[in-house]
């Protein structure tokens, strides 16, 4: 049968291009698809038939390989003799071949088999590797077994389980080799006129095969590239492709379908810093995209595709691309530059100038006018240009969308032939502007959907700061059962260990008691103590004396800012309403209504003999004053600025009285506006110690700075009979007033609520302080390094610096100092670190024996004692208004302060201990360490002297990784040497294996895409027209193209 596919000039597949096939060229009759070689054809051993019958025989065998009209003329030219051995040899071929996996069905089965199984577990290596096997067993056979196996693979669906199978492959297999098999499948496949065909008339196919294009798999990702290439050499390909990069951008999120390729073509990092091989067939692949299908006769479809391309960056790949100095690589990208060039100078004769840059908009702009001025389509020009500037032009996606809809329709009038076909995917359907903008923007929905979202996010807000405020409660409460029951565990184990002690001295007292009683009766010890009837002797005085009352509360901190902890036990504000002396009282005019209040600083009336104030009278002042006016100007009442059409509504407002200061008063407002509960609710937080825990501790530091001043009672008390017209920050601050001790009580509050941060900020820093000295003494990794470095200096060292027994520790970071005389990359730290790992391997653990060295490093121990000073006078503290609330005769029924604080005290009061107990655990360890290296205690603070270790450890892993670094890139310069020894002898057997044998039909396609040679008539064609253009005049404006005349 004539498998030959037929065009309208009568030529196959196999004289698209003459460099494929070399011309006139008589083909070898050895040309059988691979299959046959005549140099190892064995002699028959069965008679040969009668002539009519061996035409037959052989005429089916001719069929099954499925060759050219060319290669079928010529094998039927051979001798009978000749005939009878190949059809002798490939039948012998046929039965060593038959079996299980010579069927086509076998290797469907499998392929089905793999792609469901890959979903349900992981394989293991062997397994990996024999599905590798089966793929390329199938690619083997596509290519050698005859024709009827193709057949038999196609009627049974074999490529849609390809297609199945690469679409639902998981990450790992599409990294893996198996994916780059079945690209190898496909490409097999359509080596064949029959499976080429199939390909191309599968709905999917091409689409399927694109998405392989996301794999990061370099060699999966140039066989699809090859094989995207060739199908648009292919009559009918080139669209093909095209909508598969469309469905690809959309498959892989593209901002554009080319976007992509672009971006790997510029990758120069890592694995793709000298990968050729895909750039050459990325830069194949946009060449036949470029001048194949409709770009062969449409210049306006050349530059449209050229544009996308440039908008993407490509020039200035290119350019790059030129230091690879590849000759296969560079042919492309000559021809790329010399197509630009040609299709750029045929633009500007349209019109009649030298150069047109594209990049810029005034001169593209004068063009047309130019050509357009004094025509009919002017007026409809500048009918365009005036919509335009109504336009929106707003970065807003409605405003985008605008412009990109009038690109469109502009490439579709551009591209779009007189029958109304578009040489290009994606053509615009409706042109009706409001539609499509509908379409885009569905502002309507968009509204309603974000008044739901609105709704919905203000319902989900209430809901969260319930929870949250529950979520809170239930903490607090886990907390403080889980404290209570680590500090009953705790005191449980200190009771056990301290009765066995008590057990033990009782057992040693009554051993010595009946000691000293034989003593006595033996002999008499003049001086001695006196013995007990019972023999015991008679009870030491107590050493543990009665704990002594606190001392008296000195008075509170100055008020504006929370005090810190630790600081003076808490004391009560004074009373207000208490005598203010006993001078006489002045005479001073009383206001009808309240006034705004001067800050000032009295001066007390016991200074004032001797003093100007003595001489001064402010009686006579008050004479000439017009108090009413002064009245009105400053009084308490908050009276806004009000125009006669408000004089009604104003009239119906309640004045505000306020007497505070105004700045005060309006970041006190701002607090509670934060806060969210009324003065109550923080009335009942702060008598229970907020067991709803409804104040946050940043809130309880704010409320801190707005504690009632003496002044503030004093003018609250003035007017508490006008509370319902007090503002409300002088409200809150009257009510807050009026709690016992509440400045006292709002500082316990607020040190219980951060004692734990504060203790658990405290512990890590004493662990890591205590762990770190352990370390640096017991690690035998820094030892061995230590004795490597003395010996060092030692041998470096002469005179006085030379013959030491040790060193200081601070010399540990002078090492790197010290550079090499032959390379002043290299120091005594890079050197010493070979040789330990060479002689002393075990020195590599030293960062895993220094583990808390780091963390020692960063700690202050000044700051560390004095913020667990500051703890301990807290406590004091509290504990003393503890006293003071126990005291009071007189408490509220909500008022838990002795309660809360009692448990509280008892839980911090043992936590507390163990701090202390840790840090003097932690500062004996630290003596040690210091003593162990020699160095002074009184010098070195903790962050200096681990912080040398830590210095000296980053220093040591930057030296040992720049080592690493050194012997790699050694390592990949032999391996790349290597390598290319390798590639140069593999292409000279693959040269010389290519002049003995010839590929298949698609193949041939695939490697003459991938050489260049498709393009080398066309590269031909306009050197010569460029020759031509230079013998006539010279085009100074014309893009160079580089090495293209070399």
């Amino acid at each position: 049968m004539d498998s030959q596919v037929k065009e309208p000039q009568g030529r196959g597949l196999s004289s698209l291009f003459s460099c494929c096939f070399k011309g006139s060229d008589q083909p070898e009759i050895t040309y059988c698809h691979d299959n046959i070689n005549t140099a190892a054809i064995l002699e028959p051993t069965l008679p040969m038939p009668p002539p009519q019958e061996l035409d037959s025989m052989f005429t089916e065998l001719v069929d099954e390989l499925d060759l050219t009209e060319e290669y079928r003329a010529a094998m039927f030219a051979l001798p009978a003799e000749k005939k009878w051995q190949i059809y002798c040899s490939k039948k012998m071929e046929a039965e060593e071949n038959r079996g299980a996996t010579s069927c086509p069905a076998h290797y469907i089965d499998q392929l089905r088999f793999m792609a469901a199984r890959k979903t349900l577990l992981t394989l293991v290596d062997e397994e990996e590797q024999g599905r590798h096997k089966i793929i390329d067993d199938l690619k083997t056979a596509l290519r050698t077994q005859p024709m009827r196996f193709v057949t038999q693979f196609i009627e049974l669906d074999g490529l849609s389980c390809i297609l199945n199978f690469l679409k639902s492959m998981d990450y790992e297999t599409m990294e893996s080799q198996v994916h780059t098999s079945l690209i190898g499948c496909i490409k097999a496949l359509m080596n064949n006129s029959q499976g080429r065909a199939h390909v191309l008339g599968h709905c999917e196919s091409i689409n399927i095969i694109a998405q392989s294009l996301s794999t990061e798999n370099i060699k999966t990702k140039t066989a699809v590239l090859e094989i995207l290439g060739a199908v648009c050499l292919v009559p009918g390909g080139h669209r093909k492709v095209l909508e598969a990069m469309q469905h690809y951008q959309k498959f892989a999120s593209e901002r554009t379908r080319f976007q992509a390729l672009v971006s790997d073509l510029d990758r120069s990092t890592g694995r793709y810093r000298d990968e050729v091989n895909l750039k050459t067939s990325i830069m194949s692949f946009i060449n036949a995209v470029l001048s194949k299908g409709a770009g062969e006769t449409s210049l306006e479809f050349r530059i449209h595709l050229r544009y996308e391309f440039l908008m993407l960056g490509i020039q200035p790949v290119i350019d790059k691309l030129y230091s690879h100095d590849n000759e296969t690589l560079d042919r492309h990208l000559d021809f790329f530059e010399m197509l630009r060039n040609e299709d750029e100078l045929l633009m500007s004769k349209r019109f009649n100038v030298v150069h047109i840059d594209t990049k810029s908009a005034s001169q593209m702009f004068d063009l047309i006018k130019k050509n357009l001025n004094h025509t009919e389509a002017y007026p409809h020009f500048l009918s365009a240009l005036q919509h335009c500037l109504m336009m929106p032009y707003k970065q807003k996606s409605a405003a985008l969308q605008y412009w990109v809809l009038l690109d469109r329709i502009i490439q579709q009038l551009v591209l779009q032939s007189d029958k109304g076909e578009n040489p290009d995917v994606a053509p615009l359907e409706d042109f009706k502007v409001k539609n499509i903008v509908r379409m885009l923007v569905k502002e309507d929905e968009v509204k309603q959907w974000k008044e739901q979202a609105d709704k919905m996010r203000k319902e989900h807000q209430s809901l969260q700061q319930r929870f949250d405020k529950k979520e809170r409660e239930c903490e607090a409460k886990n907390k403080e059962k889980d404290d209570m029951m680590e500090m009953l565990n705790k005191m449980k184990d200190k009771l056990e260990r301290e009765s066995n002690d008590h057990k033990q001295a009782k057992l040693q007292v009554a051993e010595l008691s009946a000691r000293l009683q034989q003593l006595s009766s033996t002999s008499s010890v003049p001086g001695g103590p006196p013995v007990t009837s019972s023999g015991l002797l008679p009870p030491a005085p107590s050493i543990l004396s009665p704990i002594p009352p606190p001392p008296p509360p000195p008075p509170p901190p100055p008020p504006g800012a929370p005090p810190a902890f630790g600081g003076a036990p808490f004391a009560p504000p004074p009373p207000p309403g208490a005598p203010r002396g006993a001078a006489p009282k002045k005479n001073i005019p009383q206001p009808a209504n309240p006034l705004k209040s001067f800050n000032w600083s009295k001066l007390p009336e016991n200074k004032i003999e001797g003093t100007i104030w003595k001489e001064i009278d402010d009686l006579k002042v008050f004479k000439v004053m017009d108090l009413e006016e002064f009245q009105q100007t400053f009084s308490a009442y908050q009276k806004p600025q009000k125009s006669a059409e408000d004089d009604h509504t104003f009239a119906k407002k309640v004045k505000e009285l306020s007497v505070i200061d105004g700045r005060r008063a309006q970041n006190c407002n701002i607090l509670l506006s934060r806060l969210k509960l009324t003065n109550e609710e923080i009335r009942h937080a702060i008598l229970t110690m907020d067991e709803q825990e409804d104040l946050p501790k940043d809130m309880l530091e704010q409320l801190l700075k707005f504690v009632p001043e003496k002044s503030d009672i004093e003018l609250l008390e003035e007017h508490k009979h006008e509370l319902d017209r007090m503002a409300k920050a002088d409200r809150f601050l009257y009510e807050m007033s009026s709690i016992d001790h509440y400045q006292q009580r709002l500082q316990s509050l607020y040190f219980k609520k951060k004692f734990a941060e504060r203790v658990a900020e405290v512990k890590p820093k004493i662990k890591a302080l205590c762990l770190a000295s352990r370390e640096v003494v017991q690690s035998r990794a820094l030892r061995q390094l230590l004795e490597v470095v003395l010996a060092f200096g030692n041998y470096m060292n002469k005179g006085q610096r030379g013959n030491a027994y040790g060193f200081k520790v601070s010399s540990l970071n002078k090492i790197a100092d010290t550079k090499s005389s032959i390379d002043k990359n290299i120091t005594l730290l890079h050197y010493m670190i070979t040789v330990l790992e060479n002689k002393y391997p075990k020195v590599s653990a030293l960062s895993e024996e220094l583990q808390n060295v780091p963390q020692a490093a960063k700690i202050n121990m000044t700051e560390l004692e004095k913020d667990i000073g500051s703890l301990k006078s807290g406590l004091k503290s509290i504990e003393a208004e503890l006293q003071y609330q126990q005291a009071q005769s007189s408490r509220g029924p909500g008022d838990k302060f002795v309660s809360v604080v009692g448990q509280f005290i008892t839980v911090a009061s043992f936590s507390f201990s163990e701090v202390e107990e840790s840090l003097i655990e932690a500062r004996q360890e630290l003596e040690k360490a210091l003593r162990h290296f020699g160095e002074d205690l009184t010098k070195l603070q903790p962050d200096e002297f681990f912080g040398i270790f830590d210095s000296f450890l980053t220093a040591f892993y930057e030296a040992k990784q720049d080592n690493e670094n050194l012997a790699r890139r050694k390592e990949e310069e032999e391996r790349r040497a290597l390598m290319e020894a390798q590639l140069k002898k593999d292409r000279e057997q693959k040269a010389r294996k290519a002049n003995e044998e010839k590929g298949g039909e698609f193949d041939d396609l695939v490697s003459a895409l991938r050489s260049g040679e498709v393009f080398e008539g066309e590269l031909s064609k306009m050197n010569r027209k460029k020759q031509r253009r230079h013998n006539t005049f010279d085009i100074s404006r014309e893009r160079p193209a580089t090495k293209l005349d070399q």
